[in-house]
């Protein structure tokens, strides 16, 4: 009896488990490779798990936001895959790091032309953008997977403070703050290439001496070994007569 017992509730402990755990890996997300910092630019993957077992993910759109519009947006190119990337003008043209910018970059689709994403897998979708805001903690992009059976999930509900996680949660990307080491990188490198293209011209320099010098060099040798070769007959000359006297 104690081993029914135990063996039913943990049956429904593991059920549990499961329920609470599946949607964590179920989502639509989007991480960066590496760091997204504010200001600076960075490869996004928007990671899209295949939910059913009786379909396949055919089509993924992701909605940029408009609050804060991205200047650059590049999709990678992926085999298997037509991507296409949607430009708006916007409602309000937003300063950009002292630049006027009227138009973004503001949905990519990515359509399958073979068999998509199939059931038990993933796939990631990978864009560079930039730069990042510097006045945002993060970018929110509501994202729409459709599968060949004609099914239309929408990643688009945002998380409210203090409330529970949405059931279509939207991905969300966090920005991290910029480095010190991030602001001198240009200056840095500058200062780097200076210096190398200083070392460059002071090796030239010495590489391409005058041919003269060498040439003095080679008399003055001369000149000092003659002196030597004199000195030393001298020598042997005295040495001679003095053992003759001797």
């Amino acid at each position: 009896m104690k081993v029914s017992r135990l063996a039913a509730a943990g049956a429904v402990a593991a059920s549990a488990v499961v329920v609470l755990s599946s949607p964590a890996f179920a989502h639509v997300s989007v991480q960066p490779e590496g760091t997204a910092a504010k200001g600076g630019y960075a490869v996004v993957d928007f990671k899209v798990p295949n939910e059913r077992d009786d379909a396949s993910t055919t089509k993924l759109e992701v909605n940029f936001p408009t609050d804060h519009p991205l200047a650059s947006v590049m999709p990678e190119p992926m085999a298997g895959w037509d991507i296409k990337v949607t430009k708006s003008k916007l409602d309000k043209p937003v300063e950009l790091h002292g630049e006027q910018i009227t138009e973004a970059v503001t949905k990519v689709t990515w359509t399958a032309t073979g068999d998509g994403i199939k059931a038990g897998f993933f796939e990631k979708f990978p864009v560079s953008v930039g730069a990042l805001p510097e006045d945002a903690d993060e970018l929110v992009f509501k994202a729409i997977q459709t599968y060949d059976n004609k099914e239309v999930v929408r990643w688009i509900e945002e998380q409210q403070e203090g409330a529970e996680e949405p059931e279509n949660p939207a991905p969300v990307l966090t920005l991290s703050a910029a480095s010190e080491d991030e602001h001198a990188h240009d200056s840095t490198a500058t200062a780097e290439a200076t210096e190398e293209a200083t070392d460059a011209e002071a090796a030239g320099a010495e590489t391409a001496a005058p041919a003269d010098s060498s040439d003095t060099t080679a008399r003055v040798l001369g000149v000092v070994g003659i002196v030597v070769g004199v000195v030393g007959v001298a020598y042997g000359v005295l040495a001679g007569r003095r053992r003759t006297d001797a």
